[in-house]
């Protein structure tokens, strides 16, 4: 069985634990890997279901949010509405895509350029200028710009739309004849690390102690029920409203 998994602290719960041998990676990177055949399960970015709904769901656990995420972020200086330009991160498709459907919410238009690492010094502080970040990145730019303005885009979600926003699944490739198995496998992991928060946040030496126990009680959660597929199945309405590339139709196939 060839696994990958996002490298994000965020994953922690679900992967924590797992006997057999992880590929970490960056979303986009495992969303390609998973569609090559080169992995036969991964936790990747929702938008990969959204465009290739051949996959598997493995049912009951996701990445997801009903509110403050605090890792998916625009950080500005100036009002939002005022944002000329926003260098992206384009490592998390999912979350590029959900910025756009909010954007078009909105009715905002600021260009989205790719980011690299002389904006985060420098472009942020310029007028009309602001910075998307996602994941670990984000958490430690918040940490070292405390007095910074954040958009939090999975609380934005959650105004507009509702529903929980989910950022990650489980998805299994369509020829993997024990598909139900692992499903049962990971689900079972999750629900251990949950029980064993402080074993999981106790082995990484990335992040504060106590922003952890926040992080992973206060601002995630970690179920796929009624709840998150109504918000996935939102999300892709919108992303079809807003001209991001998914498939035309979707039905959830889960495991």
């Amino acid at each position: 069985m060839k696994i990958g998994c996002v490298k994000y602290l965020n994953a922690r719960p679900l992967i924590h634990g797992w006997p057999g041998e992880i590929e970490f990676d960056h979303p986009s990177a495992l969303c390609r890997k998973l569609a090559r055949g080169d992995l036969d399960v991964a936790l990747v970015s929702s938008i990969e279901y959204l465009r290739r709904p051949q996959y598997r769901i493995v049912d009951g656990v996701s990445i997801s949010a009903f509110g403050p995420v605090y890792s998916v972020i625009v950080a500005h200086e100036e009002e939002i509405s005022r944002v000329e330009e926003i260098a992206i991160d384009a490592a998390s498709e999912t979350s590029v895509a959900l910025l756009r459907c909010l954007l078009a919410a909105r009715e905002l238009t600021p260009s989205l350029v790719e980011w690299n690492a002389d904006l985060e010094s420098s472009s942020r502080k310029a007028a009309g200028k602001a910075l998307f970040l996602i994941g670990d990145q984000a958490i430690r730019f918040r940490e070292a710009n405390p007095g910074c303005r954040i958009w939090d885009l999975a609380e934005e979600w959650k105004n507009i739309a509702g529903r929980p926003f989910v950022f990650a699944l489980w998805l299994v490739r369509p020829e993997v004849k024990n598909a139900f198995a692992t499903a049962k496998r990971l689900r079972a992991l999750r629900d251990e690390n949950l029980q064993r928060l402080d074993e999981v946040i106790a082995a990484q030496n990335r992040h504060d102690v106590d922003f952890c126990h926040r992080y992973f009680r206060d601002n995630l959660r970690f179920d796929f029920g009624d709840q998150e597929k109504a918000g996935l199945l939102e999300f892709h309405r919108r992303c079809l409203g807003s001209g991001v590339d998914v498939a035309r139709l979707v039905e959830l196939n889960v495991v």
